[in-house]
């Protein structure tokens, strides 16, 4: 759902708008709400009351890894990718696994050595 169509359906299920409001977690940025608020409206059809706990853990999932960079198994990142289909976070922070971070500093550290090797056989 674009701004416009979320706008729209909290127009037209006002009842539903104020349940999902309810929802908000007291420590939950304008920014992050926003994007939680709008992975429920995408989703809240799909769950009936009373598994709506289901929902409510599933988007905190969803922020947790968008937000947070926390992982998670591949069949629910899979899942969530699904529900969140469409929707755009701006200026979501990008997050580099440990592997990732290790290998740059071993290249690094690798480069050096060659350069440095290099400089020895020179002087």
């Amino acid at each position: 759902m674009a701004e416009v169509e979320i706008e729209e359906f909290i127009d037209q299920n006002r009842h539903l708008a104020t349940l999902v409001d309810t929802y908000r977690g007291i420590s939950e940025s304008e920014k992050h709400w926003k994007a939680r608020r709008e992975f429920l409206f995408r989703n809240i059809n799909d769950f009936e009351d009373p598994h709506i706990d289901q929902l409510l853990a599933l988007s905190m999932v969803w922020a947790n890894n968008v937000f947070l960079g926390c992982r998670y198994s591949p069949d629910l990142l899979e899942k969530m990718k699904e529900m969140a289909e469409g929707i755009v976070v701006e200026d979501a922070p990008i997050f580099k696994t440990r592997d990732e971070i290790m290998n740059k500093q071993v290249n690094s550290i690798s480069s050096q050595n060659n350069s440095s090797s290099f400089c020895h056989v020179l002087d």
